[in-house]
């Protein structure tokens, strides 16, 4: 007997009011235990939720920039009585594992039909392996989609036979057999490394150790840094800038400053200096499209402000650095900042950046390299100002220097840009007076 049964939201950690960004499945499609139903998006990774039962989809609950929490209804399907239950939150933490695939992944929205005898099958050139992936979005089921993640095929690059140009398993099977007879293997998914696992190490051989789980946000961080690590080829350039007289003015303001109850460190100054070289160099204030065949110029200046927090680190966003005098943005650097440690930022805190600073010159180091976030192209790594002596007129005297790395996307950016963003930087920095202009 026909059951309807309702799939809600599972546990997906610490984690409310998540977007949806895809619905992969249809009213009426047949869908297996395991197939995955939406792809919702957190503060750094996406994670597709699976169905823990097979069946029919009777309705789709939710939709495309809906925002859902844990026990929110995503489907209703109609499955046998006889159809034994998954655990929902085991098979959405295992999906959770391979988030940093997701991205890679196309978005399935067309419904899936069984293929009949009379419908005619288009003729399919020979597959270029190893071409750029076309700017579009394949159709095509959960078990087409998940059949062809088992073999390594691009959906991407496979013409489908099916009604509206639907992918279907044969044609999955079609494009693997020409490849062969090519003498190639498929053109891999992308963002997928061939890497050989790691041996397993039993380390309590050696001697005395303790399991410390890491926390959701360190997970989730951590398959972001992976991500952004292994598809974003990274160059950094080291420089440092003469900030001996913005400090004096800093200090300056310090009466002004506790006036007004706020904090004005040097991080506010290297913001709006940021801002001001971000102006005169563009395609650090960028993103690739998906095709990677386009630069995307972004007309807004966000800054992602890196905050150490007892649970990780988290990039809350600073909107509209360009518009804010020192003061104001001293005081909503210090609020956000208070809110990442509490963990209370939202998903609008930490989203739209254009441009990301990592500080740890209130810890110390002289250099360090940051991973670029994301589809960010650049990221600034500021470290501890030291007192230097410095070759001017003819002799040495002592200025207080401040050390920069920028890392950089080398798709997107070359050495040379990168040096003259760093000179640029170091300018503003080097005279108060230009953060004015």
């Amino acid at each position: 007997m026909a059951v309807e049964k309702e799939i809600l939201v599972p546990d997906i950690g610490d984690f409310e009011d998540v977007e949806v960004i895809e619905v992969l499945v249809s009213a009426g499609d047949a869908i297996e235990r395991e197939d995955s139903l939406v792809t919702i998006e957190s503060d750094k990774a996406s994670m597709e939720i699976p169905s823990p039962f097979s069946g029919v989809v009777g309705e789709i609950a939710v939709s495309v920039g809906q925002r859902v929490s844990e026990g929110t209804l995503l489907a209703r399907i109609t499955t046998s009585d006889a159809e034994p239950d998954a655990k929902p939150i085991a098979v959405a933490r295992e999906a959770a594992a391979r988030a940093t695939a997701v991205d890679a992944e196309p978005a399935a929205v067309e419904a899936s039909e069984p293929t009949t005898s009379d419908e005619p099958r288009a003729p399919q050139p020979a597959p270029a392996l190893h071409a750029a992936s076309a700017a579009r979005t394949a159709h095509a089921s959960p078990s087409v989609r998940r059949f062809a993640r088992e073999l390594g095929a691009n959906l991407d690059r496979i013409q489908g036979s099916g009604r509206k140009g639907r992918v279907l398993k044969q044609d999955v099977q079609d494009y693997i057999k020409r490849a062969l007879h090519q003498g190639s293997p498929p053109a891999p998914l992308e963002n997928v490394l061939q890497i050989a696992p790691a041996r397993p190490v039993d380390f309590s051989e050696f001697g005395e150790i303790e399991i410390a789980p890491l926390n959701n946000i360190r997970k989730i961080a951590a398959r972001s840094l992976h991500r952004s690590w292994a598809t974003i080829p990274h160059v950094t350039q080291f420089d440092e800038a003469d900030i001996t007289e913005l400090e004096a003015y800093r200090k300056s303001q310090q009466i002004e400053a506790e006036k007004r109850n706020v904090k004005l460190t040097a991080l506010t100054f290297v913001m709006k200096a940021v801002v001001s070289t971000l102006k005169e160099f563009p395609q650090f204030c960028a993103s690739l499209d998906e095709s990677g065949d386009n630069l995307i110029l972004k007309r807004y200046f966000h800054i992602g402000v890196a905050v150490d927090t007892p649970n990780g680190l988290v990039v809350p966003v600073v909107r509209d650095v360009d518009r804010k005098g020192l003061f104001d943005l001293a005081a909503e650097l210090a609020e956000v900042s208070e809110r990442a440690r509490n963990r209370k930022l939202t998903q609008a805190d930490l989203s739209g950046g254009c441009f990301s600073i990592s500080s740890l010159g209130g810890i110390g180091g002289t250099a360090f390299t940051p991973i670029v976030n994301g589809p960010e192209v650049a990221i600034l790594g500021v470290s501890r100002h030291l007192m230097k002596p410095v070759h001017l007129d003819g002799q040495f005297v002592p200025r207080l220097m401040l050390p920069l790395s920028l890392s950089y996307d080398h798709r997107v950016i070359d050495g040379a840009a990168a040096a003259r963003f760093t000179t640029k930087l170091r300018g503003v920095l080097s005279d108060v007076r230009n953060l004015a202009l």
